[in-house]
């Protein structure tokens, strides 16, 4: 009985010296994300975010098309790309809404991209596109922010493209991910 309390007793301190290492790990990985989200954000890392962007409406769609789980694919797009739940307010005005032209929290993003009978919205994500292309006129990074505007083309299963101009903001949230909180869309002027 007593070699099992010596044994024991012996062992504690590296046992306790264990259990202090993750939190030393943990600490760190906190402090390194601490850095990441105030790290400001760079246009690289804006170009970066509207590519993954655009390729997540293209996942979207082909989702669709294969009877997958499109609304989960658009649930998990709108998570990772818009700072819905953030602490942030998110200004979204997208390109075909006109009765409902601003979609200011998650379910109306939802709508807008995947559809909702009854609505306006006929699901822009599904509709379904190949390819999203990008060409900014400008970019301006602001330390914790950044904007960018220009036009991006939507490419559709017959490969025609849709022109659409833009204007998207975007911030940085707490675990240091890019995130938009502004998304204006607009087919450009017609010319009566």
């Amino acid at each position: 009985m007593q070699l099992r309390y010596l044994i024991l007793a012996a062992t504690g301190p590296f046992a306790l010296a264990a259990c202090g290492a993750p939190a030393d790990t943990a600490e760190a990985g906190s402090e390194t994300a601490m850095a990441e989200a105030s790290a400001p954000i760079t246009a690289e890392e804006v170009t970066a975010a509207q590519i993954a962007w655009g390729e997540g409406i293209v996942a979207i769609g082909k989702t669709f098309t294969e009877e997958g789980d499109f609304k989960a694919a658009a649930e998990k797009h709108i998570t990772d790309f818009y700072a819905y739940g953030d602490d942030s307010t998110v200004l979204f005005k997208p390109t075909l809404a006109a009765r409902d032209q601003f979609r200011g929290d998650f379910a109306e993003a939802l709508s807008y991209f995947i559809g909702t009978e009854g609505s306006e919205d006929g699901g822009f994500a599904i509709k379904p596109w190949t390819a999203v292309r990008w060409e900014n006129e400008g970019t301006v990074t602001d330390g914790d922010s950044a904007m960018a505007m220009g036009n991006y083309y939507f490419t559709d299963t017959d490969g025609n493209d849709t022109k659409v101009e833009y204007t998207f903001g975007y911030v940085r949230d707490a675990d240091g991910k890019v995130k938009i909180n502004l998304h204006h869309s607009s087919l450009p002027f017609s010319g009566a």
